[in-house]
């Protein structure tokens, strides 16, 4: 079995950081809708081409003595930008988690509707990407499935700050977030090598999928989908691929 370090190798930045490119249009319908992002740009041609893409259906798993990953998150000022493809948090990377005795550090975090990872085919209403990068450049992402339920705190301060404006980041004055909040109480996970879920689909992003969901009430998954409507990339073939499972 490869160690986990092997599989954590340089991905793209520009967009994952920024969120996602803004030279070429697309987006999840029409004429810019997933199926159709290998063909809009030269520099997307991975999104149709590449072997190791994301998000997956998580049906199988193999165990794994991996250790686990260490969260160190901070609270951090409320900054939020809504690109036109989804609600992202900027965060000052004070926030961290260690992964085989790696630091990645947490750069920003976005939700999707519905998830883009799947369970034995099951999406679910929505999930949250918290995008982390070390200083060698490589990208772990840590994917929360969200499902109905009681309301998040969390979740609800963001819903009442949402931006309007596009590309415009909006400073929430003498608010701080912690983003562990967002974690489930019982952090076991799927592991497994895949690819930015946007534009232009990078290779080499470590992905660790949280096994437990999240709560959120329907009424906060309402809010956010009447601003970002659908913004799922569907699920991509495994190809050669095992997802390792930490009991």
């Amino acid at each position: 079995m490869k160690k986990l370090s092997s599989l954590l190798v340089s991905a793209s930045l520009v967009c994952a950081l920024q969120g996602y490119a803004a030279d070429t249009h697309w987006g999840y319908t029409g004429a810019g809708s997933p199926e159709k992002w290998g063909d809009l740009d030269a520099k997307y041609t991975t999104c149709k081409t590449g072997k190791y893409q994301s998000p997956i259906d998580i049906s199988t798993a193999a165990p794994t003595v991996v250790e686990s990953i260490v969260f160190n998150y901070r609270a951090t000022p409320l900054k939020m930008v809504n690109n036109g493809h989804t609600i992202q948090v900027n965060t000052n990377a004070e926030s961290a988690i260690q992964v085989h005795s790696k630091e990645y550090k947490l750069v920003q975090f976005h939700f999707h509707s519905p998830s883009e990872h799947t369970m034995n085919g099951k999406p679910y209403a929505m999930e949250v990407h918290l995008v982390h990068k070390n200083d060698e450049g490589q990208l772990a992402v840590v994917g929360v499935l969200i499902q109905p339920g009681k309301p998040h705190a969390l979740l609800q301060t963001l819903v009442e700050q949402f931006p309007t404006d596009i590309n415009q980041e909006k400073v929430v004055q003498n608010v701080r977030i912690n983003p562990k909040d967002f974690f489930p109480r019982e952090t076991q996970y799927y592991h497994y090598n895949g690819s930015l879920t946007t534009p232009p689909c990078s290779e080499g992003v470590a992905w660790f999928v949280m096994k437990t969901p999240i709560e959120v009430s329907a009424e906060q998954i309402s809010q956010f989908t009447a601003v970002m409507h659908h913004n799922a990339r569907p699920v991509q073939p495994l190809h050669d691929r095992v997802v390792l499972e930490k009991p």
